[in-house]
């Protein structure tokens, strides 16, 4: 390939080049070969940054409305704590099991942080907690999102490169066998 700069977006994903002149890439050192078997790879580790990122973007899409639905039960839960009556609510078990609960007003509420792990907060210090894990889940999955369609735009421009590539090499051994055809041709008149 040329040795031109190569930028990248922000979370450092390269960024294609495009092919304008074939001729800068194909070379003798580089037969068209080498040169579609880089193009092939490149697309092939695009789509594996892409599928990475399909999947964070599909978990951050679950975990944002989790974490909203948090953050609206801390603040309820704050909101009855000087109520001298318990909160009777369905608590979920699983997707699809709930059991009858009886919230008693104490000031705090246990959150699970992940990998079995429970901790105690005020509601303040938890409201703070998820409130700031909502701001950056919103920028990741932003940031997921942003990245998502730059590598589209590099798969699509390295697909048109390959493409390029392909279509000057069919033209240039089209020229060829013209060529050699026509010497053939005036060899045997002579």
């Amino acid at each position: 390939m040329s040795q031109q700069k190569l930028t990248s977006n922000p979370r450092g994903i390269p960024s294609s080049p495009f092919v304008e002149r074939v001729e800068d890439y194909v070379s003798e050192a580089e037969p068209v070969e080498v040169v579609l078997k880089k193009f092939q790879e490149a697309i092939s580790k695009y789509k594996f940054m892409e599928v990475n990122l399909l999947q964070r973007r599909k978990v951050l899409e679950e975990k944002i409305p989790e974490i909203e639905k948090t953050i609206a039960m801390v603040g309820m839960l704050a909101e009855k704590k000087d109520s001298e009556e318990p909160l009777y609510t369905d608590f979920e078990l699983n997707d699809t099991l709930y059991a009858k609960a009886k919230i008693e007003a104490s000031g705090t509420v246990y959150l699970w942080l992940g990998a079995n792990v429970m901790l105690e907060y005020s509601f303040e210090e938890a409201n703070d907690l998820l409130t700031s894990k909502l701001e950056t889940a919103k920028t990741s999955l932003k940031n997921t999102l942003e990245d998502l369609e730059f590598l589209r735009s590099q798969i699509t421009t390295m697909e048109v490169n390959t493409a390029r590539v392909y279509n000057w090499d069919v033209k240039q051994r089209r020229l060829l066998r013209e060529k050699q055809a026509s010497s053939s041709a005036v060899e045997a008149s002579a």
